[in-house]
């Protein structure tokens, strides 16, 4: 039984990849994010907390080094943050199928609509 549920725009997914994983730390070097950024295949970025937001930060860092490939946050990630993810650059978010039972994935896609509500694109126009 898989362990963990993938949550993308349209709700939730079993995990398809079959390659290889690249797993990042919220505290990654420096050098650690170029060599990620280097890569075409997936990338990890671990949330330890619900409180600890350094995982943004690494995808937004990550995104602007151009990589281009698959960014998946892990972890502690809650529906409430979903379209925080998605606005740093994640791609998808992994979660542990005892938190896909306590949020369900409406309360996931609810929150999709991620470009709809970015108040930063708003003040910008």
């Amino acid at each position: 039984m898989t362990e963990h549920v993938i949550v993308k725009d349209n709700g939730f997914h079993g995990d398809d990849w079959t390659g290889a994983i690249l797993d990042l730390g919220p505290d990654a070097s420096d050098a650690e994010v170029e060599h990620a950024a280097a890569q075409q295949g997936l990338v990890r970025v671990a949330f330890p907390a619900f409180s600890d937001g350094r995982g943004f930060t690494l995808a937004r860092r990550l995104r602007l080094k151009g990589f281009r490939g698959r960014l998946r946050a892990t972890g502690h990630v809650l529906s409430d943050q979903y379209a925080m993810a998605r606005r740093a650059g994640f791609d998808e978010v992994e979660i542990s199928t005892s938190l896909a039972a306590r949020q369900p994935a409406p309360e996931w896609t609810y929150r999709a609509e991620w470009r709809s509500h970015d108040y930063q694109a708003r003040l910008r126009a």
